[in-house]
């Protein structure tokens, strides 16, 4: 049994302004000091919280503003027809409206040493546009020295989110950002949709850089994805260089078990506090620090979106699932609490 928690992540986002970017498609627009309060990075996510019927229900929304321009902060939402949170946001949220969010997270963002790129390539589709436009208005005004292209596909011109504000940067920044819309609506077959053969056209065409020095950033569908990954990589793209951002969170079936199945304590030192849980398995991390009442970040619970991130200071951590840290994440200790089991031994984790 999961104890109550009194969330001391839990920070309140006053809606000061709502548009619609395109049908079924919004952004929500918080009071000025809100992005002086949430400290994020380009490409992340802020998980909101909410209870319905009484059940508490949390979804993570990309940030469509950028942290190094004077902007408002900003989430970009899409509505789901059986989504129940996308719904309400959509339906019923108005300005002025409060809404509660544990904050920025998410490593779908630029890397430390960016200055060893030149270039980058943006893969999006539908709403997997949202985080993507954050990093483009991020890159260009930062870091002068990169190149960026931008790959589009949307079904028509009507519903491309931030079409017009992407075609003034484009105008703006004639010289360093290419944009590629795609419409599925086209008469032109082989520009319609996305496919493995137009991505090695559009990358021959456009690179300018050796591949170490290109990164790629890809959100939309599962599919979608899979197929610029796979394309990319068999471009030479380093895998390490190709990020992703999966918004399905639904948990994946999987008959994967550790391979030590003892109970082990895990000493989890968060927010400038020291808990220590046993984690009995078939608990997680996460699950067994749940039951004890502790309030750690998390969304998705499914090893998708990375808010449960943490860093494995001793012992080891196996995870059953994964989509979300790269092996040079892994190789450097970090874990996903949500999916994480210690083997072995006890465990330290650090947020």
């Amino acid at each position: 049994m999961e104890l109550p928690i009194n969330n001391p992540l839990l920070k309140k986002l006053t809606v000061t302004r709502i548009t619609e970017e395109a049908p079924g498609f919004k952004t929500f627009i918080f009071e000025e000091d809100a992005a002086n309060r949430i400290h994020y990075q380009a490409g992340q996510y802020l998980t909101f919280i909410h209870y319905f019927n009484g059940i508490e229900t949390r979804r993570s929304y990309s940030i469509t503003s950028s942290p190094v321009l004077n902007e408002p902060l900003a989430v970009g939402v899409k509505r789901i027809e059986n989504g129940l949170f996308s719904r309400f946001m959509t339906d019923k949220v108005q300005p002025g409206d409060v809404l509660e969010t544990i904050g920025a997270a998410g490593l779908f963002t630029l890397p430390e040493n960016i200055k060893d790129y030149k270039q980058v390539f943006f893969f999006a589709a539908g709403s997997g546009i949202t985080p993507i436009y954050s990093i483009i208005k991020t890159i260009l005004h930062q870091h002068s020295h990169i190149h960026a292209v931008l790959i589009y596909s949307s079904h028509s011109q009507l519903s491309t989110a931030f079409l017009h504000e992407l075609r003034q940067i484009q105008q703006q920044f004639t010289d360093r950002l290419i944009i590629e819309f795609l419409f599925s609506t086209d008469k032109n077959i082989y520009r319609a949709h996305l496919h493995r053969d137009f991505i090695f056209s559009l990358v021959n065409q456009y690179k300018k850089a050796i591949v170490q020095q290109v990164l790629a950033y890809v959100c939309g569908p599962v599919n979608y994805m899979r197929m610029c990954i796979y394309t990319l990589q068999e471009l030479n793209i380093p895998t390490e260089n190709i990020k992703k951002e999966n918004f399905n969170t639904q948990k994946v079936n999987t008959v994967a078990e550790p391979p030590d199945k003892q109970p082990y304590n895990a000493d989890i030192y968060f927010a400038g506090q020291a808990y220590r849980v046993i984690v009995n398995y078939p608990d997680t991390i996460l699950k067994a620090a749940k039951k004890e009442g502790i309030a750690l970040p998390y969304s998705c619970e499914a090893g998708k979106c990375g808010n449960c991130t943490m860093r494995c200071t001793k012992g080891e951590v196996w995870m059953s699932y994964n989509e979300v840290l790269t092996p040079k994440d892994i190789e450097q200790g970090l874990v996903l609490t949500c999916v994480g089991h210690p083997v072995f031994g006890d465990v330290e984790l650090h947020a």
